[in-house]
C-alpha cells in the first residue's frame, strides 16, 4: 500500500507543479465563469467550484505533506551520510532532527556563537560567500550580453 501511494503521489505532485497543469486550470476557471450569465449565476453554479476547489485543496494538502516529508527525510540521510564520512565533522550531529523545537534552536545559537567567537573563520566565510555572489553576476551578465547580441 505505502509503494502505491508513494507513486501515485509523487506523479500527482510532479505533474501538479508543470505549467501545463496550472493552464488547464485556469482555463476551467474561465469555462466556469464564462457560464455563469447561462446558468444565471444560480447557487449550483457557485457551488460547483467551490466543491471542486475544496476538494482538490484538501487532497493536494495531504499529496504535498507525503513529498515534502519524503524529501526532508531523504535530504536527511544524505546530510547524515555526509556527515557520518567527513573526518572533522561531529557525529553527534546525526539524527538531531528528532529532538525538541528549543533542543535545535539552543544547539543552533551555539553553532553561531562558535563561529562568531572565531572572527577570522566568519572574515573567511564572507570572503567566500563574496566571491560567489560576484562570479554568479559576472556569469549573469555574460550570459545576458551574449543573448542581446545573439
Amino acid at each position: 500500500m505505502d509503494k502505491i501511494f508513494t507513486h501515485i503521489a509523487t506523479r500527482i505532485a510532479n505533474a501538479s507543479g508543470q505549467p501545463i497543469t496550472f493552464i488547464v486550470a485556469l482555463l476551467l476557471i474561465v469555462v466556469w465563469a464564462a457560464t455563469g450569465p447561462a446558468f444565471h449565476y444560480s447557487d449550483t453554479w457557485q457551488l460547483i467550484v467551490n466543491t471542486s476547489t475544496t476538494i482538490v485543496t484538501f487532497l493536494m494538502v495531504f499529496l504535498i505533506q507525503n513529498s515534502q516529508n519524503r524529501d526532508a527525510s531523504a535530504m536527511q540521510a544524505k546530510l547524515d551520510e555526509l556527515i557520518r564520512s567527513v573526518d572533522k565533522a561531529r557525529e553527534q550531529f546525526i539524527g538531531i532532527e528528532h529532538l525538541t523545537d528549543l533542543e535545535i534552536c539552543e544547539i543552533r545559537d551555539a553553532l553561531e556563537k562558535e563561529v562568531s567567537d572565531a572572527e577570522d573563520k566568519q572574515r573567511t566565510a564572507d570572503d567566500t560567500v563574496d566571491r560567489l555572489l560576484k562570479r554568479h553576476y559576472r556569469i549573469r551578465r555574460r550570459e545576458m550580453r551574449k543573448a542581446n547580441a545573439g
